[in-house]
């Protein structure tokens, strides 16, 4: 491993990491503050949209400013985003810590980060070795989400983990200034290239990320703790055996796609998950409720790598982060509408409405991926 690719991964995990216990305690401490279930799903919603929107700025000041300059700025925004949440105590402050993109209420691969890493991963990975070096990628970020999620059962309070928070924002802000010029890869003559060739994954994209929305981790946090009156002593170790979980199934990710294709590895795994989504809201007890999402989050983001490196794969080099922060941006938007919907469904005591909205909607776009897309190869791909 390169000392820039360390360097990368390192940042990738403290800033999952955060995320994990953010996930975790992000609607609790918004409850505590005062916030209605409305309000902290317009929080939520607010978060995901900019996460989302924030990453095509981050693309366009890359091409200006350089990757490592532009990944620093996101440092700083995440710190000041712990600072709000830590130290805010008005309501329309805190809806606010959503706007910067790095309230991480969702998963470690929405922000204005995500753009520039992944480019940067394409440029250190050769073709044959794309599909296992984003699932490399996402298990660092797997893990550490694990261990956030589990730090949370072990201290009590809130506060104190977004002032940490905060503190780990400054840190991921450093290390991109201890890079090598070759992370700034080949000079980009435009930040955005054509959108055609994307328009169709993105619109499909928006629908899976509508449907996930529904059922964001902070949301399902949320609802546990509505539905069944869990803690964070219990949430915590829930949550982090989630991420574990999935990080084990980002590596099987990058070999599952070396042997049935991008395309085939996100269908085949992600259908599964979602019809076992729609039956979430019949649990009878605690126990089923948490050993169906286990279930189902050990298969839920298999996608996520081979999405990753299929959209980077079928542009051109230096239209990599654009690329990837104009399907970001789609899947945002979309994605933000969810946890709204969803906080004025538990508010009316609806529990099941967020799971059968979120899977149905899910396995629909599975379907029409798999239609659509399924003889259209990367450019790595045999």
């Amino acid at each position: 491993m390169t000392r820039d690719r360390a360097l990368l991964l390192t940042g990738r995990g403290l800033r999952a990491y955060a995320f994990g216990f953010s996930a975790v305690l992000i609607g609790l401490h918004l409850e505590r503050a005062g916030l209605s279930p409305t309000l902290i799903g317009l929080t939520l919603g607010v978060g995901l949209a900019a996460a989302s929107l924030t990453g095509l700025g981050s693309a366009a000041l890359a091409a200006r400013a350089g990757r490592r300059t532009t990944l620093a700025m996101v440092g700083l925004l995440m710190a000041i985003t712990g600072l709000d949440l830590a130290l805010a105590t008005q309501p329309a402050l805190l809806v606010a810590s959503g706007v910067t993109g790095m309230l991480g209420a969702a998963s470690v691969d929405y922000g204005p980060f995500a753009s520039v890493e992944q480019a940067m991963l394409a440029e250190s990975a050769s073709g044959p070795k794309r599909n296992r070096a984003f699932g490399r990628y996402s298990l660092t970020g797997g893990l550490f989400n694990a261990a956030g999620g589990l730090t949370t059962a072990l201290f009590a309070g809130t506060r104190a983990f977004f002032l940490l928070y905060a503190a780990l924002g400054v840190i991921t802000a450093a290390l991109p200034l201890f890079m090598s010029d070759r992370v700034e890869g080949e000079p980009a003559r435009v930040a955005f290239g054509s959108f055609r060739p994307l328009a169709g994954l993105a619109a499909l994209f928006a629908l899976d990320s509508l449907g996930g929305g529904f059922v964001a981790n902070a949301v399902i946090a949320y609802w546990l703790h509505v539905r069944f009156g869990v803690g964070p002593h219990l949430l915590g170790p829930v949550f982090a055996g989630i991420a574990f979980l999935q990080a084990l199934s980002y590596e099987v990710s990058g070999r599952l796609a070396d042997r049935i294709g991008l395309i085939n590895t996100m269908v085949f795994t992600h259908l599964p998950s979602n019809l076992l989504l729609l039956v979430v809201p019949f649990a009878p007890s605690l126990g089923w409720a948490v050993g169906l999402l286990l279930a189902r989050f050990a298969l839920a983001q298999m996608d996520v790598p081979a999405r990753q490196a299929y959209i980077v794969s079928i542009v051109p080099p230096g239209e990599r982060a654009g690329a990837v922060a104009m399907t970001g941006a789609v899947r945002g938007v979309a994605m933000s509408l969810g946890p709204t919907l969803a906080g004025v469904a538990i508010g009316a005591a609806a529990f099941g409405f967020p799971f059968f909205a979120g899977g149905g909607l899910k396995a629909v776009y599975d379907l029409a991926l798999y239609a659509g897309f399924r003889n259209r190869r990367a450019e790595h791909e045999a």
